[in-house]
């Protein structure tokens, strides 16, 4: 009992005495929220502060649930229910999964690319696209025909699967280059143009791979004498045959420098007329082709007489084996214009047939060294 004299009733007491409790029980409990830290804060929101006493009914303070930033993750990691996804299987003709294909999806925006690639049971899936985007889906794989959707547009939350992702098999493109007969001359002429014997002498007029031999043009069989004729070697050979000229004393020159020069001029001259003549103008007129055309095989009887008759047998710009006109009237001729520029000693029709002999003797001779000799000494010697 409550002495009479307080002035306040039971029930007023009792409310005065609780609310003095209730202070001094927040009061404790923020001191040991101080004193224990943070980490005690989770426990007492699932617990709560019981706040008893012996005339009054517990009352409870709870505390307000913290939300930690775990939850925040998860939820901001949640997929937006306004987006769209798009899904399906990659298949062949057959209905067969094909796995590892790329699919690229591509919108209007650089930022609206994505790249994925089909399992090993040819699924794929695209998720968070922006709804009412146009898109296009492409896919490729090794094999296979590339194949690219309509233009797709997703609505907010729609799963949209592709039920016709169905790749063909690639077709096969062969493409074929036409090669013009002029063009594979041209080109089968550069690789005669690097033929030289020890790396040096040039053999740009032997045929080593006669069943692919393109006939030459009036062009490349001009192109092909002027060639020869300025090379290095024939003006070091020209400059040699004629000191071998001036020790013999042939044609009859003076002796001295004037006689030496007069000699390399005439040696020069000849060889020029012999081969514009009988290698590109007579070539040309008659269709012949100048080279000699490497046999390399059979007996040797057969590879001699091969080699002999060059000078006498050519082949024609058809591919047919004919009479060596080019060749023939080539020495002739230029044996005839040397009467021009030789001494009258060395003029006249016998010096003429005998140096047209002496010429053709030497193509035999040259032809033979060709067939038996120089492939094995000849640089680049491919075709």
């Amino acid at each position: 009992m409550w002495p009479a004299s307080d002035g306040l009733d039971l029930g007023t007491r009792t409310s005065v005495d609780g609310g003095t409790q209730l202070a001094k029980s927040l009061s404790r409990a923020a001191i040991l929220l101080v004193m224990c830290g943070a980490s005690a804060l989770p426990g007492m929101a699932a617990e709560g502060l019981a706040i008893q006493s012996d005339d009054l009914p517990a009352v409870q303070v709870g505390v307000t649930p913290v939300t930690t930033s775990a939850a925040v993750a998860q939820q901001s990691s949640a997929p937006d229910p306004r987006t769209g996804t798009i899904s399906g299987t990659v298949t062949d003709v057959n209905g067969d999964a094909v796995p590892a294909a790329t699919v690229v999806l591509e919108g209007p925006s650089p930022s609206d690319r994505r790249t994925v690639t089909t399992d090993d049971n040819g699924f794929f899936q695209l998720k968070n696209l922006n709804p009412g985007t146009r898109f296009h889906i492409a896919v490729t794989a090794n094999g296979f025909a590339d194949w690219t959707s309509r233009e797709i547009i997703v609505q907010p939350g729609q799963v949209l699967d592709l039920t016709d992702v169905n790749l063909q098999i690639a077709t096969l493109v062969t493409t074929v280059f036409a090669v013009s007969s002029e063009q594979l001359a041209t080109q089968q002429l550069r690789v005669e143009e690097k033929q030289r014997v020890f790396g040096v002498i040039p053999a740009f007029y032997v045929v080593y791979n006669h069943d692919a031999a393109a006939p030459l043009t009036t062009k490349l069989k001009f192109e092909l004498a002027l060639r020869t004729s300025v090379d290095p070697f024939t003006f070091f050979g020209s400059g040699f045959l004629a000191g071998i000229d001036q020790a013999a004393g042939t044609p009859k020159y003076v002796q001295g420098a004037k006689g030496y020069g007069e000699r390399l001029g005439a040696i020069y001259t000849n060889g020029f007329t012999n081969i514009l003549i009988s290698g590109a103008v007579l070539p040309s007129l008659l269709h012949q082709d100048p080279r000699y055309f490497y046999q390399g095989t059979g007996t040797k009887k057969s590879r001699i007489l091969h080699a002999l008759s060059s000078p006498f047998i050519c082949k024609g710009d058809n591919g047919r084996w004919q009479p060596n006109y080019s060749s023939m009237g080539g020495d002739l001729a230029s044996s005839a214009i040397s009467n021009a520029y030789y001494p009258a000693a060395n003029r006249g029709l016998g010096l003429v047939l005998q140096s047209t002999l002496v010429t053709t003797g030497a193509r035999m001779a040259d032809s033979l060294i060709k067939e038996f000799v120089l492939r094995k000494l000849t640089h680049n010697s491919k075709f």
